[in-house]
């Protein structure tokens, strides 16, 4: 399993570097008189266990208002709350023993254009003395919804999951509706997209193909609505649409989403953690 975690980890670290490519170029395309936006790269550390990871972060670009993708490899001790979490959902040995590895990516996109969709992807692996099992998913968060865009973001992800198990996409879409709803508003936080977790099927060559045809999916699925709708003319009913709903993506991601409880609760530097947050956010 040593081989498959450095595997794993490197493979990550390598999407997050096309990521990162990917988007200063889409910054350097749009034009304007603004300097094109530049990641700002800041290695992290993970509390008193081992490893860390990097945090890249692009505010104020052209096209990206702020944009965040997080590599990590970290690895140490479950903290009690996190090892009582994961021996509830049914981890093999975690009760025993809570010595975890975990690696991944995270990137959260908030746009300059409110026609321009938020989005989120991440995929990661985790292993304990017990189990492995690969996650994550992507979605996307309109504040102006576009059925078009939201055709294309989702026919992308269904081509990634059909390429595997013709199961996978149905049962991921109905996964991820469920897990980006907001219970106290009583509403999803976007319009969908996959998500999955505790992936095992046994075959970790498989699953681990799976996870990467995912992440590879994310740059069709989303660039080409960057790159249409960033130069669209908006107006400030437009903006103030926007600044309402991150607000709901900010109360989601605080009380809701498991990989911020995960990261907060394990020591993971709280900055890189909650680079999801947006830049500025309304409540009415």
């Amino acid at each position: 399993m040593q081989d498959q975690r450095r595997r794993a980890a490197d493979w990550f670290r390598d999407l997050r570097d096309q990521i990162v490519e990917a988007f200063e170029g889409l910054e350097d395309r749009a034009g304007g008189d603004a300097m094109p936006g530049r990641f700002q790269v800041t290695p992290t550390r993970r509390g008193e266990d081992g490893g860390g990871g990097l945090m890249s972060v692009m505010r104020g670009g052209r096209v990206f208002e702020k944009v965040g993708v997080n590599w990590s490899e970290v690895h140490g001790t479950l903290a009690p709350k996190a090892q009582t979490a994961m021996a509830a959902r049914g981890v093999p040995g975690i009760a025993e023993d809570p010595r975890f590895w975990a690696s991944g990516i995270s990137l959260v996109a908030h746009m300059q254009n409110p026609h321009a969709p938020a989005v989120h992807m991440n995929t990661r692996m985790f292993w304990t003395p017990g189990a492995w099992w690969f996650g994550g998913g992507s979605d996307l968060n309109p504040c102006l919804e576009y059925a078009e865009d939201t055709a294309h973001f989702h026919d992308q992800l269904r081509q990634a999951c059909d390429a595997h198990d013709p199961d996978y996409y149905p049962r991921f879409k109905a996964w991820a509706d469920e897990y980006f709803f907001i219970p106290h508003r009583g509403r999803a936080r976007g319009v969908g997209g996959i998500f999955y977790d505790d992936l095992n099927s046994g075959d970790w060559d498989a699953d681990f193909a799976f996870t990467r045809a995912v992440g590879q999916a994310f740059l069709p699925a989303f660039l080409p609505l960057a790159e249409k709708r960033m130069a669209q003319d908006w107006t400030d009913q437009d903006r103030d649409a926007q600044l309402v709903h991150r607000g709901l993506y900010a109360e989601y991601n605080l009380v809701y989403d498991r990989g911020t409880k995960f990261g907060l609760e394990t020591g993971h530097n709280p900055e890189a953690v909650l680079m999801s947050l947006p830049p500025l956010a309304k409540w009415i």
